[in-house]
């Protein structure tokens, strides 16, 4: 088996986006075309603190957590393209089309979230997101995101 290339690791990712545990939803950057596309990497775990009640004795990610690992992972590639013009900004989505949830993700899985960019006009950006386990789809939508200073989100 060859060893998985990787753009970003996990402290690379924590440099470009603001997000923490227990809401970081991306573990590595594994392919990333400057301003266009990116796949990126989930492993799920049993110790993550949805699991606690999603489900009891059935364990299962939420469809919203892997809808915002796709956003995650979008922004990424939102930050990666803008450089140093990114800095002082946050990216918050604006909608959320057409999603589809086709198999569950659990404990054991590794995820891995293909992006790539629809269109983008100034700072409002649009993907379309795929999750797979595997070759097996599990969860699609298209989505679109702001970018814009921390200072005027509030």
């Amino acid at each position: 088996m060859s060893e998985e290339k990787h753009y970003a690791d996990i402290n690379k990712i924590m440099e470009m986006i603001p997000h923490r545990y227990p809401i970081l939803l991306v573990d590595r950057i594994v392919e990333l075309k400057a301003g266009e596309s990116a796949v990126s990497l989930k492993n799920v775990t049993m110790n993550e603190p949805q699991f606690m009640g999603h489900f009891p004795g059935f364990p299962v990610m939420p469809g919203v957590m892997i809808i915002e690992s796709m956003a995650q992972t979008a922004a990424l590639v939102v930050v990666d393209f803008l450089g140093e013009e990114a800095k002082g900004k946050v990216v918050y989505f604006m909608t959320i089309d057409n999603a589809r949830f086709r198999k569950p993700v659990t404990p054991g899985d590794s995820m891995y979230i293909h992006v790539d960019k629809v269109q983008s006009r100034g700072p409002v950006w649009k993907f379309k997101g795929v999750a797979k386990v595997g070759d097996t789809v599990c969860a699609e939508a298209t989505f679109s995101a702001m970018i814009t200073d921390t200072d005027s989100a509030a």
